[in-house]
């Protein structure tokens, strides 16, 4: 039983803990109440405040557009009335003048009156193009703070609903339902599905995954759910699931890790919003369930705007890896060419040396030749020289006998 005082009258009474349960569950949620309605008011505000700057900023813009073309239309009736003084000038030629000058002034009235015509009709696209700016606006930011009305009423509805006997489960199944309300619209490429992988000992509550077109992952995250009825006796803060949290995260490779939680409902610090824990691991975040899907939209959008990067530096390491097959294939060539290029010079050269070898011989056997063809010519001019008198100048007996014979072949001829 807990004993309290009224304030007014100043009245001690008892209540059990039931009732002084239901006390403080009333005050909780009141104040809940009251913040919502002043972030509502807020966002509201904040609007009307950007939808009166943008539309001031047009306003601005049409009227520096006409301010200019006033200028001209000035410009044009000061140049009218000096062709005018100009008629008036000259009595003489007035009426080649006044013939002149009024079929100018009908075509610059006649042009002006087109430009007039042509700056209406661009006034009126003008505004047709603001009005369907501001409707777009309208309707963009309206969507948002609809869609943001609705967060807070499915959290408000959620939240109701909660009770000491819901497991933790239900903030499971509240963020899964969340997620596939939009998933077909908002992440129609995207994976996300609870974690069953428990070989390492412990496994995360849901993994978020998603690729490109050609199959680059540009995000992941582990998620892990926690409610108030999921405390235990040594674990009933935030701060007590984040080391697990980030080991599940770096055993699956997720980039970051998501703890949605409902835990220490009376933090401040939790309620204010996405509460950054990256001082004690890394890229890692605690979260409240009405920020379940705009926290994966934000983590989204910025590893989107970085994944035109990661393509580009995949490009470049493709282009080494380009270069260094192609030096990889010159070094080979390279190789073989110096294998070849020693194969064929060892070759050349004992071709080349065969060929001194062969030029040496038949130098030799023309030498012998050179020496033949001498020797010839000498027994040649020996033979010219020979003649009976001087083989038979030692040889009287043979004399004789060529002369006899010498004789007889005179007397028959």
């Amino acid at each position: 039983m807990e004993e309290l005082k009224c304030p007014n009258c100043g009245k001690l009474f008892q209540i059990d803990e039931s009732g002084y349960e239901q006390i403080v569950k009333q005050i909780r949620d009141s104040e809940f109440h009251k913040e919502l309605d002043r972030r509502e008011k807020e966002i509201k505000l904040q609007k009307e405040s950007e939808l009166k700057l943008i539309k001031i900023e047009q306003e601005k813009s049409q009227s520096e557009e006409i301010s200019k073309r006033e200028a001209l239309l000035s410009k044009k009736d000061m140049q009218i009335a000096q062709l005018t003084a100009r008629i008036d000038s000259s009595e003489s030629d007035r009426k080649l003048a006044v013939n002149e000058a009024v079929g100018d002034v009908k075509k610059q009235l006649y042009e002006k009156d087109a430009e007039i015509a042509e700056l209406q009709r661009q006034l009126k696209t003008k505004d047709y193009e603001r009005q369907l700016s501001e409707s777009s606006i309208k309707s963009k930011y309206e969507a948002e703070l609809k869609m943001k009305e609705e967060q807070l009423e499915t959290y408000k509805d959620f939240k109701l609903r909660q009770s000491t006997k819901m497991i933790g489960e239900s903030l499971e199944q509240h963020c899964l339902n969340q997620f596939n309300a939009i998933r077909v619209t908002a992440f129609p490429r995207a994976y996300f599905d609870k974690d069953n992988d428990a070989s390492s000992g412990s496994k995360g509550d849901f993994i978020f995954r998603e690729a490109s077109d050609d199959g680059t992952e540009f995000i992941s995250i582990m998620f892990e759910m926690k409610n108030e009825a999921d405390e235990t006796k040594t674990k009933h803060k935030n701060d007590d699931f984040l080391k697990e949290l980030d080991k599940d995260r770096n055993e699956k490779k997720c980039e970051y890790a998501v703890l949605v939680s409902m835990l220490e409902p009376e933090s401040e610090l939790y309620n204010s919003g996405i509460v950054d824990v990256s001082y004690k691991y890394p890229k890692m975040y605690v979260i409240r369930p009405q920020l379940f899907i705009p926290m994966i939209s934000l983590l989204r959008n910025a590893a989107m705007n970085s994944l035109k990067y990661q393509q580009e530096l995949r490009e470049v390491r493709n282009q080494q890896i380009d270069i260094l097959n192609f030096e990889e294939n010159m070094n080979v060539f390279k190789s073989g060419f110096a294998r070849n290029y020693e194969l064929a010079s060892r070759r050349f050269n004992e071709a080349i040396a065969e060929i001194d070898k062969s030029i040496a011989q038949l130098q030799k056997v023309k030498d012998a030749l050179t020496s033949s063809e001498r020797n010839l010519r000498l027994a040649n001019d020996k033979a010219q020289d020979l003649s009976i008198k001087k083989l038979t100048k030692n040889s009287p007996t043979l004399r004789a006998m060529f002369d006899e014979l010498s004789e007889q072949g005179e007397e028959e001829n």
